[in-house]
């Protein structure tokens, strides 16, 4: 098994890496996307409006509740027909709409932007069109495209990257535009552990998977010595060792008390495996794969 992630102690930072403001299609300026989620318990939000690179260090009308990062959404079209939504986590120059998709999202690779892809279910994305462009994650819960037709689980995509990428990166994410017909927000996040609240150690963590994402449950501890995984978590109903193909074990009750600890053995030859976690309400949250 490889380093765990998780280990080497930091701090645990809740943040959102997709969110639209009024630069777009949202619904709220900055200044009301900061204040609405620092009242929450925010630590970082990620700027990513359609086609409108931020520029978060020339910005002076946020007053800083939260720590503000760079990013982009980019959709269109790709030169095989399927159609895509990517989050792209960094700061860019030079991408603009009139460039088309495919190369708007290699400018932004090259840029060295980390690319996620969203709603894929929503979309109507194949395995293939996963495959297709090497992307760092997949959002593996989409808030407002479970609101709006029940179409944000997207764990099957993770799984079609995993088999052939296994590092791939889960994401959790509001997908915030907070309008009169999106209205849903404080759905879904990432937990990033780090040592510090720097745009510098926040993206380093995201790039190395040491987050988790929820919906709601909490991760305490993560700790993997060589083939044992434990957990420690807030109380939940499940806890699951998620592994390729039909491969999996769980624990926990549909009676009885909670769980806040669980431990699991894996299989030494599994190509990956990731621990799942349900609640009695069943909200969930993800590790990246170990």
């Amino acid at each position: 098994m490889n380093a765990n992630r998780y280990g080497g102690g930091g701090r645990w930072f809740k943040g959102n890496t997709h969110i639209h403001s009024t630069a777009s299609d949202g619904g709220k300026t900055f200044a009301e996307l900061e204040a609405m989620y620092a009242g929450r318990g925010y630590d970082f939000l990620f700027r990513t409006d359609h086609w409108i690179a931020s520029d978060v260090r020339a910005d002076p009308r946020v007053a800083r509740k939260l720590l503000w990062m760079d990013g982009v959404e980019l959709d269109g079209q790709d030169s095989c027909g399927s159609m895509y939504h990517v989050v792209c986590l960094g700061r860019f120059r030079g991408l603009s709409r009139k460039m088309g998709f495919e190369n708007g999202l290699k400018a932004a690779r090259r840029q060295g932007g980390l690319l996620i892809l969203a709603h894929p279910l929503w979309m109507g994305n194949t395995p293939e069109d996963v495959w297709r462009w090497k992307f760092d994650g997949v959002e593996v819960y989409n808030y407002v495209c479970q609101w709006l037709n029940g179409k944000g689980d997207n764990l099957a995509y993770w799984h079609f990257g995993l088999s052939r990428q296994p590092g791939m990166l889960a994401f959790a994410a509001d997908d915030a535009h907070i309008t009169a017909n999106h209205p849903g927000w404080n759905g879904a996040w990432i937990m990033v552990n780090a040592r510090v609240r720097t745009p510098k150690a926040i993206l380093d963590a995201i790039r190395r998977g040491r987050y988790y994402s929820s919906c709601g449950p909490v991760f305490h501890d993560i700790a993997v010595h060589g083939d044992t995984v434990a957990i420690r978590t807030s109380p939940v109903r499940f806890a699951r060792l998620v592994g390729p193909d039909a491969n999996g074990c769980q624990c926990g009750s549909f009676h009885g008390k909670l769980m806040t600890e669980a431990t699991f053995s894996r299989p030494a030859d599994w190509r990956y495996a990731y621990v799942e976690i349900e609640d009695s309400r069943g909200r969930r949250a993800w590790t990246n794969t170990l």
